[in-house]
């Protein structure tokens, strides 16, 4: 499936990525704003779309907003706050039935378009600000959320090696901020950056479904009316070049049973690198399947794994080794994954390691095409990265690399953080290779 978006920007500068396909039965949306990835924002954009989602002004609460959702043939409303390399956008999404399957003659399109343009630019507003108590909620509900990181073990290693690692990059701060981050808050500092954020950010509209590119046009352009500056505030690329010097290690002692290990290396090679397909086929190869090299030799052969992968974060060029293992195997396990990483710089990959990979990697892609919301994800992720892919592109581009490219890729990775959350009492490591 071609992804032939037709583009278009409404009069307020809105961009538009119209998507025709006869291929769902559904219309989706999905509406995000783009900002870049900082301390003294990063609170205020988790909170936005929690707020917006919890009454507008046509419908000022939210079960009047359900109602309404469930009025349209059980639509689906869903927000949330995207960490993307070094962006942070704001996520919207609304998938409804299509009209044509059920007589509607059109209203569905233009009542979906409407409820989202409310959600988003026609916020419940209390003397000249936010609800306050719908503020307060969301707030108080964030808070959980951070603290809530904990009781995720795996998730929590991993973001407290990313953060240690990207220390003082944009990338090190996590999506939702800190709890202090929302202790000055109020209604009123919210709204002025809504503003703000509606006024200047970039914005995309997304919409997908078996419809008339005119219409959709028209309805969007309807709908869509609050004011925004002519000119847009231009975000910042992302810095992946940042230098290693030397490995830093980290460990971390926690109530927990099972040790959590996370490796986190510098790739060097940007989602708009001539090398990007390689890289997915070296981190498939390494750790991305039950096939691959870490998950045999760590898990199956030495037993010294509950679990163990690897994890790209494609726009900011990183990659992280994840393991759940006991904290007295952490020399060993880490012994034998620098065994794989350097058969990776040699080329010893074999035959079935590598069509393996390819074919699993092949059909990961092949699986995001049947979902309105990955095809959605997978433009976005064109548009973060400064390259647009088609689903061909990648496939073929994936099907070509050969071991040689894979070794070139190899031979950039660097180790840059070595983080181990163990329990209490445990032995103290000092690895620092």
């Amino acid at each position: 499936m071609s992804e032939a978006y037709s583009i278009h920007y409404l009069p307020n500068g809105i961009r538009l990525l119209l998507l025709a396909t006869k291929k769902f039965k559904t219309i989706s949306l999905g509406l995000f704003v783009h900002q870049d990835l900082k301390s003294e924002t990063v609170a205020l954009n988790a909170l936005l779309p929690s707020v917006l989602e919890q009454g507008c002004r046509k419908y000022p609460d939210y079960l009047t907003l359900q109602r309404k959702l469930e009025n349209l043939y059980g639509s689906e409303l869903s927000t949330d706050i995207l960490k993307s390399g070094e962006r942070h956008i704001i996520a919207f999404g609304l998938e409804s039935a299509h009209d044509r399957f059920l007589g509607e003659n059109g209203r569905l399109l233009k009542d979906t378009v409407s409820v989202l343009s409310a959600v988003v630019g026609d916020p419940l507003l209390n003397d000249g600000a936010f609800h306050k108590g719908y503020v307060n909620q969301e707030k108080n509900q964030l808070v959980k959320d951070i603290k809530a990181l904990l009781n995720d073990k795996a998730a929590y290693a991993m973001e407290r090696c990313l953060s240690e690692m990207c220390a003082d990059e944009q990338f090190g701060i996590y999506k939702l901020g800190r709890i202090e981050n929302y202790n000055n808050i109020d209604a009123d500092m919210l709204y002025r950056h809504y503003r703000e954020l509606l006024s200047e950010s970039p914005i995309d509209l997304y919409v997908i479904g078996d419809l008339d590119e005119a219409e959709v046009l028209n309805t969007v352009t309807e709908a869509f009316t609050f004011p925004r500056n002519k000119s847009q505030v231009k975000l910042s690329p992302v810095d992946i070049n940042r230098s290693v010097n030397g490995v830093r290690t980290i460990e971390e002692e926690m109530t927990v049973n099972q040790a959590k290990m996370v490796l986190g290396y510098r790739t060097y090679t940007g989602f708009d690198d001539l090398l990007h397909c390689p890289l997915l086929v070296y981190s498939g190869v390494l750790g991305g399947f039950p096939h691959s090299k870490l998950f045999m030799k760590v898990r199956e052969e030495a037993s010294l794994a509950y679990y163990i992968h690897t994890r790209l974060e494609k726009h900011k060029g990183l990659m992280v080794i994840a393991a759940g293992i006991n904290a007295a195997d952490y020399e060993k396990a880490r012994e034998i994954i620098n065994c794989q990483l350097e058969d990776m710089i040699e080329g010893r990959i074999s035959t079935a390691e590598l069509e393996n990979t390819k074919r699993g990697l092949v059909n990961q892609l092949l699986s995001r095409q049947d979902s309105p919301t990955q095809l959605i994800s997978f433009h976005l992720d064109g548009v973060v990265g400064s390259k647009i892919y088609t689903f061909e592109e990648l496939i073929a581009g994936i099907e070509a690399v050969e071991i040689n490219e894979i070794q070139e890729v190899a031979g950039r990775i660097m180790l840059d953080t070595a983080y181990l959350l163990k329990p209490r009492g445990s032995e103290v490591i000092n690895h620092g290779n």
